[in-house]
This record gives C-alpha cells, structure tokens and sequence, in this order.
C-alpha cells in the first residue's frame, strides 16, 4: 500500500520543524561570508569583540565556527564560566565546612576547582563528605533523606540563581542551608569595558541569562560605553547571526542593543523568575576569580533568610586550611587574564603540558565551560579551510 498522506497538523509539523533548521550549512556559508565582508569594510585589524557565555565559547570551538571567522575579526571570550570565576576564599568556605563535618552538595565541575589551598575532591579524599548534584532541588532532596546538615554550595550566574530562590522558598527541611557564591553578569561587563588593556568593540550577550533579565537591561551598558550589544542563541546560526549583526553595529559606529534570540529573549525577560531571584537575593561587591572586585557581582541571601544561609548559620574555620601548601604552579597560571580576554591558553606555558583536563591547575580547565577545557577538546583555531 502506499504511505498516506500527511494530516495537516503533520505537514504544519514538519513545517516547524523545518523552520528550526539552526545548522543549515548554505546559510552558514551566507552568515560567515556577510561576517567576512563587513569586518573588511571595517578597515582595521583586529576587530575585537567579546562573548560572555562559556555555552557560546562551546558551541564555536565544537562546530568548528572559529575557523570561519575571518583572521581580521578576534572573537574573544569573556567571564563567561560560572565555575572559573568562583572566587578562591569561596571555594575555601565550602572545602572548610567540609571538613567541619557537614555534608557539602554542589555541581560536580565545582569539585575540581582548588581554593586557596584544596579542592572539595581534596577534602573528600580527606574524608569529608561531598556529594555531587545536577539541581538545587536535588540537593533539598538529600536534606530531606537525612538528619545531617547539608549545605548546598550554590554556583552560576542568575540562570541557576534563579532555581536556588526557588527552593529557598518551598519551605526546605530545617537541615538544609545555602553557601551562596551566585554571580550576576552585567555587572562585570561594566569591568571588562572599562579595563583599559581590552579594545572589544561590541559584546555578544547571552541568550539565556537574557532569557531571565531580559535584553532591555543592556541599553544603559550600551549607552554609557558606547558600544553595541546583540543577544544571540546558541546553534550556530544563532552565533552566526548574533556575529553579523554585531560587526555592522561596529562597522556603523551605532551603540545599540539588539535581540537575535526572540524566540526566547523580550525586553522585559522573566518577571516571575526576576521577583524570585530578587526576593532571596541581594547584589554586593566581590571578588571575581582573576578579574576584579566586581560591584554589584556577588549575590548573598537577604536577611529574612539568614536561617538558611550557611555562613550565618555556621562558624567557618578557614585557618584551619592553613596548614595545606598550595602548589607552585598556581603562580604561573594566567586564567585571569583569559577570563578578561586580554590573553588566550595558548598564551599559557602550562597549556596542555602541567594543566590538562584530568589534572587542571586553573580552574579554566576545570569546568566543561571554561576557555582552557573546551580549546583543549575541541582545539582553538581549527584550520578548516582545506576540508
């Protein structure tokens, strides 16, 4: 028998799904060649713009997109890594309460990245008990099958954020607590445009974080630095795009913010999601690993939620770290410097050599997001041309 026919409601399927066609290599080539043709018309050498998002830095290493760019356009990638830019005395408030004998629930990248002196991997082989979770939901979960205190150590930027506020308020067991080393992104875009070694021309935005702030939030970042800003998805004609778009705001000298991700992104962004990030948390000032105080960057728990903060609710011994040596190649790691964009790992000598993927000395290698980890995978400037 022949196949029958398609219903309607197949063929407005198969419509969309045609329509989500984010790989398409024809326009791809289209995208790469506008890209080409507006940074020649630019007339200077290099271009230099900036991504925010490790997820970004991702998916143009993974598909190759870096070897499309045009040698004149430096694409670089800025404090994008939730887990890199954790501050070291952050870690070290996790690793010692570890060793206080609560039970430390975190992200697994998180395990690997060295505090002042140790990691949580280290105080887990100490004998502290460390367990590994994909959500903050999860680990109220843990706090609800045990009589211990669990402190989630809680990482990322205001997308995960978010899902922290949320169970903070359902109401969470009395044994579970948060150690909050949350980070907001627009305010260190403030820091990386004002730093006088950085010449990025225009920023590439993070369709996610956006999905939550929304994109009006950039237009005073955009006015007071003079420079444009386009949130972009992340398939790689989502960064494509984003790119093209970006290259003409700077080729037209036009300090503007633009969406290229309205299937996901508004102006307004998530209003319920923003009362709860807003309820729980309060922006400070904090260190940023290797970058900078960053005003405004941190977020801690407000004080109608100090029960469930875990450095009001316990005393933290971080002397008791002291006696742990930290080792000598951390003197030499340049993470900082990738993070800000003024440098990139091949610039570093510990690069693929004393710090790989199995044995990071930075916490750039840590992470599956971080700059180091994801040139090391997938390479930094794959040369693509002859395929």
């Amino acid at each position: 028998m022949p196949d029958a026919l398609p219903t309607a409601a197949e063929s407005r399927l198969d419509s969309a799904i045609r329509q989500l066609k984010f790989r398409d290599p024809e326009t791809a080539r289209k995208l790469a060649g506008t890209i080409a043709r507006v940074t020649k018309e630019i007339g200077r050498s290099p271009v230099s713009v900036m991504h925010v998002c490790g997820s970004h830095e991702q998916a143009i290493a993974k598909f190759g997109l870096r070897a499309t760019f045009p040698k004149d356009l430096n694409v670089i990638m800025g404090p994008g890594c939730p887990v890199c830019i954790t501050d070291m005395p952050e870690v070290d408030e996790g690793v010692a309460l570890a060793r206080q004998g609560l039970l430390i629930a975190s992200y697994g990248d998180m395990l690997k990245v060295r505090g002042t002196v140790q990691s949580l991997n280290d105080a887990q082989a100490d004998g502290a008990d460390v367990a590994v979770v994909y959500s903050a939901s999860q680990a109220v979960e843990l706090a609800r099958s045990t009589d211990r205190e669990v402190v989630f150590f809680a990482t990322g930027f205001e997308t995960t954020a978010v899902a922290t506020a949320a169970v903070i308020r359902s109401n969470p067991p009395k044994n579970f607590s948060v150690l909050s080393a949350h980070k907001y992104i627009p305010p260190v875009m403030e820091i990386v445009a004002e730093m006088p070694e950085n010449r990025v021309e225009g920023f590439l935005a993070a369709g996610h974080a956006a999905t939550i702030t929304g994109w009006g939030i950039f237009e005073a970042f955009a006015e007071k630095h003079r420079l444009p800003v386009v949130v972009a998805g992340f398939e790689p004609l989502d960064i494509l795009a984003g790119l093209a778009r970006l290259v003409e705001l700077v080729r037209d000298r036009e300090p503007a913010v633009v969406n290229m991700f309205p299937r996901c992104v508004t102006k307004e962004g998530n209003r319920r999601a923003q009362e709860e990030l807003w309820s729980v948390f309060r922006p400070v000032g904090g260190r940023w690993r290797g970058i900078a105080h960053v005003p405004n960057g941190n977020l801690r728990l407000r004080d109608e939620w100090a029960h469930l903060d875990a450095r009001r609710r316990f005393p933290i011994d971080l002397a008791s770290l002291w006696d742990y040596a930290p080792s000598a190649l951390t003197a030499d790691c340049i993470c900082g410097d990738i993070m800000s964009g003024i440098a990139s790992p091949s610039n570093c000598k510990l690069f693929g050599k004393e710090c790989v993927p199995d044995t990071p000395v930075g916490a750039c290698m840590v992470s599956s997001e971080g700059t180091c980890k994801i040139w090391h995978q997938y390479g930094g400037h794959p040369d693509l041309g002859a395929l």
